[in-house]
């Protein structure tokens, strides 16, 4: 695949690393704006927070699509699931106070359990690893429903698989969580986490996840309807029972300044964050997941986050002393937030950047930006009688931190890790594996995709021609 102006419109800037904060600025602003142009999203708060002080804070777009009303420091954004970063410290402080353990039975704080529920542990509920039916799939319950009757009914389904066996993703988990919270400290779970987590922000933040109710300086979320090709207003109605997963909207600056509390350890001591950040041991896969935040590593350098709603994410990178916060109401494609915090800690910081979350974010912007590209066979060639696999890096970005990029198909059963399967680094940006068209048979057609850093698996190029129309989207490879 040739290179193309969006290379460019992504990497203005190079991240050869900045010496100014001003500088930094200007980059990270340049990128953003190209971001909401590409993939056409109406409104967008960013900021980032560097040895606990705000040296980023910009406000882009409109609040809804029904008004010209322009985001800013009061717009409040409903960050969805990251609603749950909040629930966990809130969690973790009755910990550190003594009057919570993760090893606690959740039976202890809630009666009349199902008898199926009994014996799942606080840790269980943080770790995604429950098992529990999830009232996300139960689409009968009525909006005010009261948290005994969200109980009742899920205890007529199954339990999904064996609690601590492996990670799923479960909102029930976080009803029970502000259930033992109220239990405990004998307030609502609204109030607790205003009280303790926001007492000086309470007009910059509210908990609501009924979508359509108007608040004022909240902004609407917008899903994008491919057919129709247009934006259509998320019109969902949760009740009480979801505002520990999914209900609070929140201002930027309070955000921001939430996050400098939590870097402060205002919150939480030291020690208790490095028992929340404490990966979980599922007994049967190797998910890493920690108590109620997502783990992430770029070129050994740890950071802990969560996104929601496809329209936010938020990540702290302890051993920088920084974090990044992206908000946002819609976006037209694929949803961004995760590759627009690697890009912006990259500026910051090239040792940040995640190869594998750039090349993804370029590739999935593709066709945003250029449509009409022609269809061509990518990922190898033949030359005589070798078969040449070749893949290419975005030009102008350094590879440094490219350890392998290794081709996994039906020929090596899938292996990322087969060393005699891993392409070589020929110039600046190019990554090339020639092997004898002998090991593969005449006429016979393999799926392969190429794999970074052995466990980045590559996303196909929307313009490539030889896919085999799986869901996986493979690339395909076949000699006649």
């Amino acid at each position: 695949m040739k290179q193309t102006i969006l290379v460019i419109l992504f990497l203005s800037f190079s991240f050869l690393g900045y010496t100014q904060t001003a500088e930094q600025s200007k980059a990270i602003d340049s990128y953003i704006k190209n971001v909401i142009q590409i993939n056409e999203i109406p409104g967008m708060a960013v900021g980032v927070v560097k040895n606990d002080k705000v040296i980023f804070q910009q406000y882009y777009g409109r609040e809804n699509l029904e008004s010209d009303k322009k985001v800013n420091s009061n717009t409040m954004f409903r960050i969805y699931s990251n609603t749950k970063l909040m629930s966990n410290i809130g969690t973790f402080k009755l910990i550190e106070e003594g009057k919570l353990s993760l090893e606690d039975k959740i039976s202890k704080y809630i009666d009349n359990l199902p008898k199926g529920w009994q014996n799942i542990q606080v840790k269980n509920l943080l770790s995604h690893s429950s098992g529990l039916p999830d009232m996300a799939d139960a689409k009968d319950l009525p909006e005010k429903a009261t948290n005994n009757e969200v109980i009742n009914r899920l205890s007529k389904e199954k339990m999904e698989f064996e609690t601590g066996d492996h990670y799923r993703y479960n909102q029930t988990n976080y009803l029970l969580i502000a259930m033992i919270i109220e239990k405990i400290t004998g307030k609502s779970f609204e109030d607790y986490i205003l009280d303790n987590q926001f007492p000086d922000a309470k007009n910059h933040v509210v908990f609501s996840s009924n979508s359509v109710e108007k608040i004022p300086n909240r902004v609407g979320k917008y899903n994008y309807n491919s057919t129709k090709k247009q934006y259509e207003k998320l019109m969902v109605i949760d009740g009480l029972r979801s505002h520990s997963s999914n209900g609070l909207a929140v201002t930027l600056p309070a955000f921001l300044q939430w996050s400098i509390h939590f870097s402060k350890n205002d919150f939480l001591k030291p020690e208790t964050k490095k028992i929340m950040w404490q990966p979980f041991n599922y007994k049967n896969n190797g998910w890493e997941f920690a108590h109620g935040w997502e783990i992430t590593d770029a070129n050994t350098i740890r950071s802990y986050g969560f996104s929601g709603g496809n329209v936010s994410a938020y990540s702290i990178f302890p051993e920088n002393n920084m974090a990044i916060v992206v908000m946002y109401n819609g976006n037209k494609g694929f949803p961004v937030m995760y590759q627009m915090i690697n890009h912006i800690a990259g500026i910051m910081d090239k040792h940040l950047m995640n190869p594998y979350a750039l090349t993804e974010e370029i590739t999935i912007a593709e066709p945003f930006v250029h449509p009409n590209l022609k269809k061509e066979v990518y990922g190898y060639r033949t030359e005589n009688d070798k078969v040449v696999f070749s893949y290419r890096y975005p030009k102008g970005v350094s590879p440094e931190f490219i350890n392998t990029i290794s081709v996994a198909g039906a020929f090596n059963n899938w292996n990322p890790e087969d060393k005699s399967y891993q392409l070589v680094l020929k110039d600046k940006n190019k990554f090339e594996l020639a092997l004898p068209k002998t090991q593969f048979e005449k006429g016979k057609t393999y799926g392969f995709k190429f794999v970074m850093n052995k466990n980045g698996w590559l996303t196909v190029p929307y313009n490539a021609s030889n896919i085999d129309g799986t869901q996986d989207n493979n690339l395909t490879l076949r000699i006649d």
